[in-house]
């Protein structure tokens, strides 16, 4: 990857929908290299996707919550278990797997603090292997799905 492919990488985290040839013509190169990179960069993995920035709250989604998880057994199976389980949720927005304590950090996202109280009784605190579940209520984002520094 060299400086171009960083740029082009750079300019679509911020406009994900501008045309090949608006993107070619930021890099300076003509619209067929240009469109062979981002294939490239599609191929290979370091592109995942596209998608649209939703607002939550005007969608409808009021309620935000951070989980940090802790487990009874660390093995393999049960770990992966855990994992799927998590995964399986779709208020689940972010979910991450920690080194040390706790396990996991879980962002959750639901219309409202009762929709939020029977995800986290009927689904997630009853998934096997979790020991213990600490929440904090999120008051306000301050940073969301900046573009990874290139």
């Amino acid at each position: 990857m060299d400086a171009t492919d960083r740029k082009i990488l750079a300019l679509l985290q911020k406009d994900g929908r501008q045309t090949v040839t608006e993107l070619a013509e930021k890099v300076q190169l003509s619209v067929s290299p240009c469109l062979r990179r981002v294939r490239q960069l599609e191929r290979t993995g370091v592109i995942t996707g596209y998608h649209a920035s939703i607002d939550p709250r005007k969608a409808g989604l009021e309620f935000q919550a951070l989980l940090f998880i802790t487990v009874s057994r660390s093995d393999a199976v049960t770990m992966a278990a855990i994992e799927r389980s998590l995964a399986d949720l779709d208020e689940i927005i972010e979910c991450q797997r920690l080194f040390g304590e706790p396990d996991f950090l879980v962002r959750v996202l639901t219309r409202t603090l009762a929709d939020y109280q029977e995800l986290y009784d009927q689904r997630i605190s009853v998934i096997p292997g979790i020991e213990r579940i600490r929440s904090t209520l999120v008051m306000r984002s301050v940073v969301v799905s900046r573009p990874i520094p290139l």
